[in-house]
């Protein structure tokens, strides 16, 4: 096979570009990103030989070796792991495309004024192999597959292309060699090394050797351990530092920055497995994907089994990042064994659990390291509610919300403890965005009493509301509810009783029936406006009308929901078009009125206009007769 010559896909050479001369502001963590690489190939070639055992000699350690050589001035990873083909080799250093780096590149490309906030988009994307450049000016990986005859070498100095061809390789796994730049020499030195191996990879459950210095020249050099290679879930958690789990989960997560929490545990009982669960400081790309990863590995007896383990964790908790490791599974366990196992339920109970754990400490301790965890992934976390019932009175307290009174974010806890003595239900309203909702119509009589509403505009919200309706004994009532109780009041409407409506009221209500009899199904005095003069709310199991129309517009097929009109009798407006439908003259212009405040109803929840042609027509309209009628009274 004659040497090829490719050129790097567009994305590549940005990455390499910006790896290069912005990103990493530490070289030294090339280190770190060579060697997770190498672990992670061997752990792939000890779960290939579970099904395939030829692809791995009985007694053959797994390991990795780091040789330098001051000569030649290279330093050389080296790995007997699972090893690359050909196309291996071009798509995965040839191309960083299909894992995401598009995303990568635009939003660390977008302000490099903010490179410090993004720094912990590095991993994630794959490209730490290219963290390599930062201390040489040529990289050449020699690889060969398990279970293949055949190696090859793959070049470039990190410009705008690379080079293939056929090499020889005596033993299966890749070795990666760094042709080092004049002025990184340190990475040379066997105390330079072994200092980094012991900060950044000491928890690698594989020997990592250097060559140990010989006390006579000429003898044979000799390689020897530097690091502890155990598992670091299967330590005693005094053992282990925090550095040490920092260390390990950026190896794990491929995340730049440290996690916001971490959670070490073993079980032993009737199962044995042990753990160690991570909460990460920001979410990644792909949470809210129709298929995003599942971050917590599976082994079984130490043996790496299986990434993206979805069965041990619930989909509401996608972004924990971790290992779980069983005594119990069977090596060659699939995905429809642990659909059914026993031992993964029980497993997956207490992932959850330990979850919440770290949650919950997070929250009682941090509580504003935990606001900003919320804005991250709140969305996530509050899908429990609808798909776990079982966890919902943990999952509700770590919920925060935005109210109509406070800035910031409030717990449940933190709102009883600021209601007035007569308040005696927690009142929410959903909507559309933020400030619809605060300046919602439908809030201006809680406000008027002084009671704060919890305030809601994701998409997800009315479908969680439906799932927790009571907190500490407290009932929560939606704002937005056709039967709206307004406890602590001294009137009739408190207690759920028709209030009493004079004739003259009924016969205006009746005009507003007549006037919108296709466009909403009820029309009656409102008990919850103060100074707007209508409102619309959804009648009892209709659908809030922000969810409605988008759902419409996924084609889902949604039938149209007529809702009620609450109307403000005492609002001027109100009784001015009272006015008109009692006087025989006027009766017949008072329905252009009526659906003005209709369509004004619409507009203050951020529906549309159903007719916006004629809104403007019959708007222009009544502008005129006003005007006309202000300046009559001004002359």
């Amino acid at each position: 096979m004659s040497k090829e010559t490719h050129a790097f896909e567009a994305e590549v050479s940005q990455v390499l570009k910006l790896v290069i001369n912005s990103l990493y502001s530490n070289k030294e963590v090339f280190l770190r990103e060579l060697i997770s690489n190498a672990s992670d190939a061997l752990d792939k070639r000890r779960f290939r030989a579970i099904q395939a055992p030829e692809v791995l000699d009985e007694g053959e350690e797994l390991k990795i070796q780091i040789l330098p050589n001051r000569e030649q001035r290279t330093l050389t990873i080296s790995d007997n792991g699972i090893g690359m083909t050909h196309d291996d080799l071009a798509k995965n250093l040839g191309t960083v495309a299909w894992s995401g780096s598009r995303a990568f590149v635009d939003a660390l490309s977008a302000s490099q004024d903010q490179r410090p906030k993004d720094l912990q988009l590095i991993g994630q994307f794959g490209v730490g192999f290219y963290s390599a450049y930062l201390v040489a000016d040529r990289v050449e990986v020699v690889s060969r597959a398990a279970g293949t005859a055949e190696a090859y070498r793959w070049e470039s100095t990190g410009q705008d292309k690379y080079t293939l061809e056929r090499t020889e390789r005596h033993t299966v796994g890749t070795s990666v060699v760094l042709h080092l730049k004049e002025d990184q020499a340190e990475y040379l030195e066997d105390y330079r090394l072994r200092q980094l191996v012991g900060r950044y990879s000491d928890y690698i459950p594989h020997s990592i050797e250097l060559p140990e210095k010989s006390e006579k020249a000429g003898d044979p050099v000799a390689l020897k351990a530097v690091n502890r290679a155990s598992a670091l879930w299967q330590r005693s958690p005094k053992d282990v530092t925090e550095e040490h789990y920092a260390e390990f989960y950026k190896h794990l997560s491929h995340d730049w920055e440290a996690p916001l929490a971490h959670r070490h545990f073993r079980i032993e009982g009737t199962q044995m497995f042990a753990g160690l669960l991570f909460i990460p400081k920001r979410p990644p790309f792909d949470l809210f994907e129709p298929e995003p990863r599942h971050g917590v590995r599976l082994h079984v007896k130490r043996v790496f089994v299986m990434d993206n383990c979805e069965e041990l964790v619930p989909r509401w908790l996608r972004f924990v990042r971790g290992v779980v490791d069983s005594e119990d599974l069977p090596l060659n366990v699939s995905r429809e064994v642990l659909q059914d196992s026993k031992a993964v339920k029980i497993i997956r109970k207490q992932v959850v659990s330990q979850s919440l754990d770290a949650l919950e400490e997070l929250a009682n301790d941090k509580p504003d390291v935990y606001r900003d965890f919320w804005k991250g992934f709140g969305t996530v976390l509050k899908e429990g509610l609808h798909f776990d019932p079982e966890y919902s009175d943990r999952i509700a307290k770590l919920l925060r919300f935005e109210t109509s009174e406070r800035e910031g974010l409030v717990s449940l806890d933190e709102y009883i403890e600021k209601m007035p003595s007569e308040q005696q239900e927690i009142y929410y309203a959903t909507g559309a965005s933020r400030e619809l909702v605060k300046n919602s119509p439908h809030l201006e009589q809680l406000r008027k009493r002084g009671f704060e509403v919890l305030v809601m505009y994701e998409p997800i919200d009315p479908f969680v509301m439906q799932n927790l309706t009571e907190y500490q004994d407290k009932k929560l009532v939606s704002a937005m509810a056709a039967e709206l109780s307004l406890d602590g009041s001294s009137d009739a409407q408190a207690d759920g009783k028709s209030p009493e409506v004079p004739e003259a009221s009924r016969s205006l209500l009746e005009h507003f029936r007549l006037a919108l009899e296709d466009q909403v199904g009820e029309v009656r005095p409102s008990k919850r406006l103060a100074d707007s003069p209508a409102c619309l709310v959804v009648p009892d199991g209709g659908m809030a009308p922000h969810i409605e129309r988008m759902l419409r517009a996924r084609g889902e097929g949604m039938p149209l929901t007529k809702r009620i009109l609450e109307v403000n009798l005492e609002h001027p407006l109100i009784q001015k078009i009272g006015s008109l439908c009692a006087g025989q003259a006027g009766a017949s212009g008072a329905a252009d009125w009526i659906k003005l405040v209709y369509d004004q109803a619409l507009l203050a929840e951020g529906s549309p206009i159903d007719d916006p042609g004629s809104f403007t027509k019959r708007m222009t309209k009544l502008m005129t007769i006003a005007a006309e009628s202000e300046l009559a009274h001004g002359a």
